[in-house]
């Protein structure tokens, strides 16, 4: 499903899913046609602009809220011009399963677009690197701080949704390298091992300055 008033950027975006295998169940111009279609379609992702009609500000962004809270089986990619970090936030604040937050420039590298695409319909999450170099400025007082440069890289590319096997190859170490790094990343943010929460999770949330 893809929600996109720029009718030009919706046809390109119909393309490059389809030559990708995926099925486009519908289109949508505006967010009650995006929540009408999901409703009718129950499609397995859902590509969102963030601003559409009728107001051009925060549509997109609460008509995903809306599809995370009563379709929870669709994932949902946000689709931004600028870098809203916000945005990704009150969408990860509620579920931090099948979600993504990208610049619409991404779409350019259609590679790396579709990668996270599926990573996010697995059940993933995909953050745009440019939103998360923005939450890198802290507060002195942010237990962020006691983390080492490698360290937030790791931590950088945990938000972006990668797996280790995706982080060791992005940073050019091993993945027991990177298992080392995350364990201390963990212990630093004083996360212990729990059997109620996913602590690499909650090193993501802690990142992205989400609460609750």
């Amino acid at each position: 499903m893809i929600a996109e008033d720029s009718v030009l950027l919706r046809i390109g975006l119909v393309k490059v899913l389809e030559m990708a295998g995926f099925e486009v169940a519908a289109e949508a111009g505006d967010a009650p046609g995006l929540l009408a279609a999901v409703e009718a379609h129950r499609p397995d992702l859902a590509v969102v602009d963030v601003r559409m009609p009728p107001g051009f500000t925060d549509e997109g962004v609460r008509a995903a809220l809306s599809i995370r809270a009563n379709s929870p089986g669709t994932a949902v990619l946000l689709l931004s011009q600028y870098v809203e970090e916000r945005y990704a936030a009150e969408l990860l604040a509620t579920n931090t399963s099948g979600v993504g937050y990208l610049l619409k420039q991404r779409v350019a590298d259609v590679e790396e677009f579709i990668e996270a695409l599926r990573r996010v319909t697995r059940g993933g999450t995909a953050l745009d690197p440019q939103v998360v170099a923005q939450l890198l400025v802290r507060r002195p007082s942010d237990p962020l701080d006691r983390l080492t440069p490698r360290e937030r890289d790791v931590l950088a590319l945990m938000a972006e949704g990668r797996s280790n096997a995706g982080i060791a190859a992005r940073l050019t170490v091993s993945e027991s390298a990177v298992a080392k790094h995350i364990n201390s990343i963990l212990a630093k943010l004083d996360l212990p091992p729990t059997d109620a929460d996913h602590r690499r999770v909650l090193a993501v949330l802690r990142f992205l300055g989400v609460t609750g």
